[in-house]
């Protein structure tokens, strides 16, 4: 089989990807437009049944699932993009800067990353939550912390690369400074791998928040996520319920859409370079 018929048969399963991953976010980005409920909302009986006045039922206190799952997929979403997002910017400048100094300056940074990626990401996560509370903003800087040492260790290496070769080498002899070595010889030529990375970091950071807040320290009562919902209606489960199931199904394709993307994108650039 050729690599363009390779190519055409992950052109689908991107498709199909990308669209629910787009299909979620605007759905989480238009809750307050669309949920027939507010999240908090009391609407009937405990874990009432699913019927037209409640397209997926209702949870443990009797509040509307849908309107709590667009309401907690909008919270969830954004502490992970903006996990992701402020993740990279810390693991890519460290990352390029250790790439082009070197020396005792790249073996500091690196011993500092290995000493934090030595300890499990969920561990540590529950450990920093518990001294540090779980707000948003500290939420948002404990995964970004732990995610930016793999994002270092990949522009890093990427970095590494590009320093080796003859038009870096030029662009140092010119006397170019570091800003401009780093956000013109590098970042340029290495975006294609970070994008890539960026995918799979937002859905390894997605789970994590939904992780966190099913052991009971990500978000806190009454805001709705994806994770404190499979928590809060675990019972359910007992009783024949599907209430924690909805969260819970929600998370995985959200996590499927997101490494179908991904995946999709791997293809195109191996298209690209042949």
């Amino acid at each position: 089989m050729t690599r363009a018929h390779i190519i055409n048969r992950s052109t689908l399963p991107g498709l199909v990807g990308v669209t629910i991953v787009v299909a979620i976010c605007l759905a989480a980005l238009l809750a307050p437009l669309v949920a027939p409920h507010g999240q908090g909302d009391l609407v009937g009986e405990v874990w009432a049944p699913i019927s037209d006045a409640a397209l997926l039922g209702l949870d443990n206190l009797g509040r509307d699932m849908l309107s709590r799952l667009l309401y907690g997929g909008r919270i969830t979403l954004f502490i992970a993009l903006a996990g992701t997002v402020l993740s990279f910017v810390i693991g890519c400048t460290l990352g390029l800067i250790a790439a082009v100094s070197g020396g005792w300056i790249d073996a500091a940074i690196a011993r500092v990353v290995e000493a934090v990626m030595a300890l499990p990401p969920l561990i540590c996560a529950l450990v920093l939550l518990s001294v540090l509370g779980t707000s948003v903003p500290i939420l948002i800087m404990t995964i970004a912390t732990l995610a930016s040492t793999r994002v270092f260790r990949l522009s890093r290496a990427l970095g590494g690369d590009i320093v080796a070769l003859d038009y870096f080498e030029a662009a140092r002899l010119r006397g170019e400074t570091l800003t401009w070595l780093v956000g013109f010889e590098i970042l340029p030529n290495i975006l294609a791998p970070l994008t890539t990375e960026f995918g799979l970091r937002l859905c390894s950071n997605f789970l994590l928040v939904a992780s966190l807040s099913f052991l009971g320290l990500g978000i806190q009562p009454p805001l709705a996520d994806w994770g404190s919902m499979v928590r809060e209606n675990a019972v359910a489960i007992g009783f024949g319920g599907l209430a924690p199931l909805i969260p819970a199904v929600a998370i995985a394709i959200f996590a499927i859409g997101v490494n179908l993307a991904v995946d999709w994108s791997l293809a195109l650039r191996s298209q690209q370079r042949d």
